[in-house]
């Protein structure tokens, strides 16, 4: 089963193979933003892929485009929505210039 080390917090979880690394997080409580919820219509939930990058499922050209709107846009920056997990990842949870509501809602 792979691994997913999310930082900062350093968390590290198993998940099934392929399951979305924005599934990953919200599903052991690791907030992520997604505000389309998970449906590649925006960039809210951009990370950055620090090991494992080559296991991903390739860009979507749909992809591509949301991702131009990230903030802290790098070489290994991807939508958590969009990319399976098949082998371990270490992905880091860029911080945002805007602050989570103090509601726990997803």
């Amino acid at each position: 089963m792979p691994k997913v080390r999310f930082l900062p917090l350093d968390v590290e979880v198993d998940v099934p193979e392929g399951t979305v690394i924005l599934d990953a997080a919200l599903d052991n409580n690791i907030k992520i933003d997604h505000n389309c919820g998970g449906n590649c219509a925006c960039s809210t939930c951009h990370v950055i892929v620090e090991q494992g990058f080559d296991s991903l499922n390739e860009m979507s050209e749909d992809e591509e485009d949301m991702l131009d709107e990230a903030e802290g846009l790098t070489d290994h920056s991807r939508l958590a929505c969009q990319c399976k997990v098949t082998e371990d990842l270490v992905v880091l949870i860029p911080e945002k210039s805007s602050e989570w509501d103090d509601d726990d809602t997803f």
